[in-house]
């Protein structure tokens, strides 16, 4: 029997389908053998997983990692040890940098740079421009994971393109095979409003609210469905935060759209009711934080997969960029790859939702939505040892001050938490132990090489 490098006994194994006792041999960076503990291989390193759950790590595909431009917010280091610890093993940079991921050189340097420093396996997104359509095929063939399209978008760094370079852009990505994310609200709307408020005088939290009406966000998914159906292109829809959408959502798949959709854990455990905890301007996010509602019908087409992902759009900024005195001068975003793990958990630990549901949406989902299928997003013989250990009873309490993350301004302060990864291993090599990073800067890989 050929000897295996890792063992893991003891534990319970977590796949969408259920909860069974196994033990676990890596070899390779990849799982060799899953059965019982006596058929296991002799192995160089033992774990023993007693009165755990074994999960696959979770795979974030909406993340911000602020590098190159943003770097006193976030950088690959930092935010790759905050995503170990939180039981993340996979992320997907977003292209919204400065400059921003639009041709094939900018691509280049951000996975050097994500190669030099990351200790979780990424994928870099290339980003759909007005006038970039020449660089798509490139940044595919030089190793973008997919795209992102700005439909709603404020950001002179990212302007949302016309609709007739967002049908040609969507052509060719059919022609590639790649899944196209889409931020999905209709940016005419959102110039319309946020103009009319700034010259009304409107500094306040309301007022971004009022911008991003939910018939933004409800309009551009319709949109982008028929856009997609149309072209034959995939998409992912980003952070969905209105319940409005969600027949849009659910029509779009009736007709054979190849639709997949993400929320986000602030959209599903906050309101803005939160605002006074929080203070009103530190709740600001892109779409937003919406009043009491929407959480509830968010939460639940997540677990009856109208929603199919879990993400965390993870966007840190400091804590003084977070409280700023005009909400259009309040930095928009949060951290979340540090934090989602444990709040759902909690969620399963309440029994609002179970460890299968949470390893469909965070592992599998992702997993197959992005092409990664079987390698990733499951434990199986000849999946990447990409795994988490899970202690269901370990309890704890949310605080900035420990969050790994520069930008550690989290509106989940002060949160009790119940079930907690305690130890995160990557390709087989543990990268985070007891909240702790342990992993070696350079040992992340693009999931595309």
């Amino acid at each position: 029997m050929t000897q295996a490098d890792t063992i893991i006994t003891g534990g319970k194994l977590v796949s969408p389908e259920g909860i069974v006792e196994a033990a676990i041999a890596i070899a390779g960076g990849r799982i060799t053998r899953i059965g019982p503990a006596e058929e296991m291989p002799p192995a160089a390193e033992h774990i023993d997983a007693s009165g755990l759950h074994v999960l696959p790590g979770a795979i974030d595909v909406h993340v911000h990692f602020r590098e190159p431009g943003f770097s006193h917010k976030e950088t690959w280091t930092s935010a790759t040890q905050a995503a170990a610890v939180g039981g993340v093993t996979t992320v997907f940079d977003m292209p919204n940098t400065n400059p921003p991921t639009s041709t094939v050189d900018a691509l280049r340097w951000k996975l050097d740079n994500a190669g030099r420093q990351a200790i979780v396996d990424f994928g870099i997104y290339g980003n759909i421009a007005p006038d970039n359509l020449a660089e798509l095929r490139p940044m595919a063939e030089a190793g973008a994971v997919s795209f992102k399209l700005y439909m709603g978008s404020e950001n002179p760094l990212v302007p949302c393109p016309p609709d007739g370079a967002i049908l040609d852009a969507f052509a060719l990505l059919a022609e590639l095979g790649l899944r196209c994310t889409v931020h999905t609200e209709n940016t005419p709307i959102l110039e319309w409003r946020g103009a009319r408020l700034r010259a009304a005088g409107r500094t306040d939290a309301a007022a971004h609210l009022e911008q991003h009406a939910d018939v933004a966000a409800a309009e551009a998914v319709s949109r982008v469905g028929i856009f997609a159906e149309w072209t034959g292109c995939k998409i992912h829809i980003a952070h969905e935060n209105s319940r409005y959408s969600l027949p849009h959502i659910r029509f779009a798949k009736a007709r054979g759209v190849d639709m997949t959709v993400e929320t986000c854990p602030h959209y599903l455990l906050l309101t803005t009711d939160d605002g006074a905890r929080l203070g009103e301007n530190f709740l600001r996010v892109k779409p937003p934080v919406r009043e009491p509602g929407h959480s509830g019908p968010l939460f639940d087409a997540l677990l009856d997969g109208t929603i199919d992902i879990l993400s965390t759009d993870h966007a840190p900024h400091l804590p003084a960029e977070k409280r700023r005195a005009s909400i259009w001068d309040c930095a928009p975003g949060f951290p979340g790859v540090e934090t989602s793990m444990v709040l759902m958990l909690t969620e399963v630990s309440r029994g609002r939702m179970t460890l299968s549901d949470y390893v469909r949406m965070a592992s599998a989902k992702p997993a197959k939505a992005f092409g990664l299928y079987p390698r990733k997003g499951v434990l199986a013989e000849g999946a990447d040892a990409d795994i988490v250990l899970v202690d269901m009873e370990k309890r704890g309490t949310i605080r900035a001050e420990n969050l790994h993350s520069i930008g550690n301004a989290t509106p989940f302060e002060g949160f009790a938490v119940q079930g907690m990864p305690v130890r995160t291993l990557v390709r087989g090599r543990t990268v985070a132990l007891d909240g702790r990073p342990t992993g070696t800067p350079g040992w992340g890989r693009n999931v595309v090489a």
